[in-house]
């Protein structure tokens, strides 16, 4: 499913793609949900009662922990937040390690953009330590030229902001560039950044995702719809072989933040 948004032939030729992690690159929602439920029944919440993957998903996903802490507990000091976050932070670590996988074709698109030259980033609003484990799990430590965190700029996804700032460290211009996304506030940073989304997502979450500006929703990275886009792309990419040896030689590197 296509939307009215911004198109993906746009940008050619393309230079740069830019992934956030949690449920794009990597099936972490039920390792998220897990922990997050766990000390949700820990400290009470909802009378102790286990929420919802519904929930979960409609609150918290794509949302840092500093927006999700202030939706649960309004009135909560940040001490107290942070205290909560830090243990479930724990919880989710534990568990990825247990099985965390990527989304079915990750690891060939990944390969599609290194093979092209094109310049690449992580953007995400989860933790920075969250961020590098999930990478490292999936063996992409070495793929991405930096990783932006929400913690790196004045605002969080669904703002721009750290979309611009990864943009920015890249020396990419977002009238080159593609996102891949899989939550309402990730597709809604990348569009108000200027760039196309692509969409990871279920039949279920498509019409939403449309709706707030994804270009095109693809169920994952095997999806001949997606393929079928970078094929119109191929023939105008950008040659990057210079700006990947530039990057090689001291450019940016994987825990740029500043």
């Amino acid at each position: 499913m296509e939307s009215g948004g911004i198109g993906i032939g746009r940008v050619a030729p393309l230079e740069a793609v830019l992934f956030d992690i949690d449920g794009t690159m990597a099936i972490s929602d039920p390792f998220h949900h897990r922990a997050t439920s766990e000390m949700l029944v820990k400290v009470g919440y909802n009378g102790g009662v286990p929420i919802t993957h519904e929930f979960g998903m409609a609150h918290m996903a794509g949302r840092s922990n500093d927006q999700i802490g202030r939706f649960l507990f309004p009135d909560w000091d940040q001490a107290r937040l942070d205290a909560f976050f830090a243990d479930k932070e724990a919880l989710f670590a534990r568990y990825a390690g247990q099985g965390l996988r990527e989304i079915a074709g990750l690891t060939e698109l990944c390969r599609w953009a290194d093979e092209r030259g094109l310049k690449r980033a992580a953007v995400t609003n989860a933790p920075r330590a969250n961020a590098e484990l999930m990478i490292g799990i999936l063996g992409l430590a070495n793929f991405f030229q930096l990783i932006v965190t929400g913690e790196d700029c004045e605002r969080f996804k669904p703002f721009p902001d750290p979309y611009l700032r990864a943009l920015d460290l890249l020396g990419a211009s977002p009238d080159h560039a593609l996102v891949f996304e899989d939550s309402t506030v990730g597709v809604q940073a990348g569009v108000a950044a200027g760039m196309p989304v692509v969409a990871i997502a279920d039949e279920s979450r498509e019409s939403k995702l449309i709706a707030v500006g994804a270009t095109i929703v693809v169920r994952d990275y095997k999806d001949p719809k997606l393929w079928e886009a970078l094929g119109k792309l191929d023939t105008a990419v950008k040659p990057g072989a210079a700006a990947a040896a530039a990057y090689a030689n001291g450019g940016v590197t994987n825990n740029s933040s500043s």
